[in-house]
């Protein structure tokens, strides 16, 4: 039996640590309080998890603010966290709609933690995310749980790196890792020694994450039925403000493992995609050369008690459509398997294809959008005005907007075929026939077309970019 490599823990440089964590004021609470999320139909039988409604908090917090300041400053000092704040409950949800309900790897375990324990992790996070801007800690290219970035930034980024591959004459290989139960399998005592060793906290701070991370409880709550609580060995929760946060921390060596095999790599929470590119004539050599990236990979996760799932490992070439017959056929070795690659694949929501056109994303969404535009149909006489436009605009209009970004220079046809979507609703909201002209019921709605909504959103992106370039002090080309 072959024995597994211990842990590494690569040493970041920076002179700065985080030895405490600083005491909180009472008006420090009103901002986090006020920006909490209220919980969606709960009603007035509470949980044990949870012994007040969210509003109340919200609208008693200058009552209840000296009292949580002392308790909260109390769990600082003392480098303790209280067991009801470390208690949750999950509540098993599909991770997606067409998974098989009685299939238990199909759902995702979330941890509903109490109000006052999103509080205290919320107060910590906001110096622990400090520390790591100030001292540039964060990994870069983990888009996951951090301001300024999103699946959608993380993938026009990728995306862009094709293009300009593609552009250059090469061909372009992708591969995307997923992780098994990756939250719930986190080492404590690994991930405590990286955040000393590799992050330089220290001291109280560090006291403070033992008890955090440790002695954790949970139990499943699936309507009028709940499991018996069980302790909780390994992992971090990922309900929580903290438990994300520290995982992507965990798994942040992963960025400079693949960067050492000259390949590309992008991280979104527990999805890892690697990608690199070559002349068409060394397609054999960058095969190698991902094959030998992928087992460094699953070597790192497992010596980090980690899994890599490779049943959901997708392989994908690229390469412009004058060049599709340049494209390996061969499949690729991925650990112990060998996996063929795809015409398309799902990245964070988002279908890259392997001309990297972007028209299986669009398809899929006029698909998927008219299919909910038929349902909303059904229940059309059903509901007020107001309603169905809330509706058409939340579940349709969603669907539109979210990538669209990646969608520019998409073909007019394609774009005319999400216009029709648009139109569609439309003539929903309004009760219009199928030939009437849209124009005049798109401007009642103030809703733009969808070539313009793809403008609007570059533009916003490009100035959010700029913006927050200028005011971190980086000059902009």
């Amino acid at each position: 039996m072959s024995v597994l490599p211990p842990p590494t823990h690569h040493r970041r440089h920076s002179r700065l640590h985080l030895q405490a964590v600083n005491f909180v004021c009472s008006n420090q609470l009103l901002p986090p309080t006020s920006s909490a999320p209220s919980k969606l139909g709960q009603t007035s039988n509470v949980t044990s998890s949870d012994p007040f409604q969210t509003r109340v908090l919200k609208s008693n917090i200058d009552t209840l603010a000296p009292f949580l300041t002392e308790l909260f400053n109390r769990s600082l000092s003392a480098g303790a966290v209280l067991t009801a704040f470390k208690a949750a409950y999950v509540t098993p949800l599909l991770k997606k709609s067409d998974l098989d309900p009685a299939n238990v790897q199909s759902y995702r375990p979330i941890a509903n933690l109490s109000v006052l324990s999103k509080l205290l992790e919320r107060l910590v996070a906001q110096q622990l995310l400090g520390h790591l801007n100030a001292s540039k800690l964060h990994p870069d290219l983990q888009s996951a749980y951090r301001a300024h970035h999103s699946s959608e930034t993380a993938v026009v980024k990728v995306l862009a790196d094709i293009l300009k591959a593609l552009d250059g004459g090469d061909l372009e290989m992708l591969t995307l890792l997923d992780l098994s139960a990756a939250f719930d399998t986190v080492d404590h005592g690994i991930l405590l020694r990286r955040l000393e060793t590799s992050y330089g906290l220290h001291g109280f701070v560090l006291k403070w994450f033992s008890p955090y991370v440790d002695r954790r409880t949970h139990f499943v709550r699936c309507g009028a039925f709940k499991s018996v609580p069980t302790l909780v060995l390994c992992g971090v929760p990922q309900g929580s403000v903290l438990g994300p946060i520290l995982f992507l921390l965990y798994t942040a060596d992963l960025v400079l493992l693949i960067q050492r095999h000259d390949l590309c790599p992008h991280l979104y929470a527990d999805d890892t995609l690697i990608y690199g590119s070559c002349d068409p004539s060394a397609t054999a050599a960058l095969t190698d050369k991902m094959s030998a990236c992928v087992d460094d990979v699953a070597l790192w996760m497992c010596s980090n008690r980690l899994q890599m799932n490779t049943a959901k490992t997708d392989v994908l070439w690229c390469a412009t459509s004058r060049r599709q017959h340049q494209i390996p056929r061969e499949p690729t070795r991925v650990g112990t398997d060998f996996v063929q690659s795809a015409r398309s694949v799902r990245d964070l929501g988002i279908y890259l294809d392997s001309e990297a056109s972007m028209k299986a994303h669009a398809s899929r969404t006029v698909s998927s959008c008219f299919n909910v535009l038929r349902q909303i149909r059904s229940i059309r006489r059903s509901v007020t005005l107001p309603v169905l436009q809330s509706l058409v605009v939340s579940l349709v209009l969603s669907r539109l907007d979210y990538g669209n970004a990646a969608l520019a220079g998409l073909s007019t046809r394609k774009l005319g075929r999400l216009q029709s979507v648009q139109n569609a609703g439309a003539r929903l909201i309004f009760s219009a026939n199928k030939y009437d002209h849209v124009s005049s019921l798109l401007r009642d709605l103030h809703w733009l077309q969808a070539p313009q909504r793809i403008d609007y959103k570059i533009a916003v992106l490009v100035y959010r970019s700029v913006s927050a370039r200028t005011c971190s002090g980086v000059p902009v080309c």
